[in-house]
């Protein structure tokens, strides 16, 4: 066994947990701030707020991967982008 390997690991493990740990707070806030906002804004009902958070991760992840993995943007990603984006469309104009 590689003793110092264990420890090392264990170091960092606690480092990455201790960081997961501050970031979830300020995390867990954001998330329940645009909660709020959108069920205010969606005059209460829950179901558009999620949709819109869906659609906000959507969105996020298509820009993660461009800059992260240099992961262009296909016609069909195009297209399922289109297709999220009307989601919130249909949420803010459907009465």
């Amino acid at each position: 066994m590689n003793y110092k390997h264990i420890a090392l690991s264990f170091l960092i493990f606690t480092l990455g947990q201790t960081a997961l740990m501050l970031l979830g707070v300020p995390i867990t806030w954001a998330f329940m701030e645009a909660t709020r906002y959108a069920v205010s804004g969606f005059e209460g009902q829950f179901w558009p707020g999620r949709f819109t958070s869906f659609v906000s991760g959507i969105f996020v992840f298509t820009l993660m991967t461009y800059f992260f993995r240099e992961e262009g943007i296909t016609m069909k990603t195009g297209i399922s982008l289109g297709l999220a984006f009307s989601l919130i469309l249909v949420q803010l104009f459907w009465k």
